[in-house]
């Protein structure tokens, strides 16, 4: 039975969430078209970087992503605190860059705005209010991404209809394993599908985007609690930064190329026997992490985390059952649990 997204996207639960959104019947509308034998692999990269625009946007960050043929994976971090912390006019700044605005906006935000009433201010703060809600919204994110790029497929095939094939599916992600799960199973994507061989040349992916900006990097990153200037979130294994991944970036990189060695039977090469230091930091099977890996989603439900994570979902959501606590089990076999915020 479909649950509420207000279920699903509950932010008291956790900040993280791993989505996804198909095009419709999962027809190739971004890779080959059988039929005419045109390529659309362009689409790949008008998902990609709207979703970094929008990142710029609403307080919402972008850990991981992936975008296939036919469908993509996001996994995404929404900083509510990020958003409250706003000004009216940073506010109405930033929806005016994704829409036009009421005329009295428009105003507000133009030298008229020395002559508008008491009145007139009261109406932009209810509007600023409104606008800052959904500019930490999941959904309104989602909305505005799948929206302009199915407008924009449509322009270029001269047509109207649906691209989507239905609200984008989301699972909440309650602790440090579980993102960690989530964002390896994202960019291992082209892997499994059989379409790259290693992570470096999966295309349309955060893991290429970040080893190509690794190469270019001329000087460390330096931490700080202001807002993230990069679309990608960054990492931070000493945790000083409030809007970074709290790994080591190498740790990550290292647990990626192993699960993508060990799930991979067509690629060259054999395992180290040494397992990344993150899985030993976060207690995980090794064993067991690789064999879900490939199917992260058939796995777990609407939430994924350890098992005390998800017990205690439960009783929040109320609720007898939630799926994946098996997998939980096998999975997330350490003691250790943080949660992801």
């Amino acid at each position: 039975m479909t649950q509420p997204r207000s279920i699903l996207v509950s932010l008291d639960d956790t900040s993280w969430y791993h989505c996804v959104c198909r095009c419709v019947r999962r027809a190739f509308l971004c890779g080959d078209d059988r039929l005419s034998g045109q390529n659309y692999d362009h689409r790949r990269g008008w998902i990609a970087e709207r979703m970094k625009e929008l990142a710029q946007v609403f307080a919402i960050d972008i850990a991981a992503y992936a975008v296939m043929s036919n469908h993509y994976h996001l996994v995404a971090h929404v900083d509510r605190a990020r958003a409250l912390s706003w000004s009216t006019d940073d506010v109405l700044a930033r929806w005016t860059r994704l829409f036009s605005g009421p005329p009295l906006v428009v105003r507000y935000l133009s030298p008229e705005r020395a002559a508008l009433g008491a009145a007139e201010l009261a109406r932009i703060a209810e509007y600023a209010e409104c606008y800052r809600a959904r500019l930490h919204d999941l959904s309104w994110f989602m909305r505005v991404l799948n929206e302009s790029i199915a407008r924009q497929a449509n322009a270029e095939d001269e047509c109207t209809g649906r691209f989507w094939e239905g609200r984008f599916k989301s699972q909440a992600l309650l602790d440090e394993q579980a993102l960690l799960a989530a964002m390896a199973y994202v960019d291992l994507n082209p892997i499994r599908a059989g379409i790259a061989e290693t992570p470096e040349d999966s295309d349309y992916t955060s893991i290429q985007e970040r080893l190509a900006d690794a190469r270019t990097a001329t000087a460390p990153t330096s931490f700080t609690a202001a807002e993230p200037a990069t679309a990608l979130m960054p990492f931070d294994a000493t945790s000083q930064a409030p809007w970074a991944i709290s790994f080591d970036f190498a740790d990550y990189v290292e647990l990626v190329e192993y699960t993508g060695r060990a799930q991979h039977p067509r690629k060259k090469g054999r395992i180290d026997v040494r397992q990344p230091k993150i899985l030993v930091r976060l207690g995980l099977d090794a064993e067991a992490f690789i064999a879900y890996s490939s199917r992260f989603l058939k796995a777990f439900g609407s939430a994924v985390g350890v098992p005390a994570s998800l017990v205690d979902l439960c009783e929040r959501r109320q609720a007898k059952y939630l799926r994946g606590m098996q997998a939980a089990r096998q999975v997330f076999s350490g003691d250790g649990t943080r949660r992801a915020g």
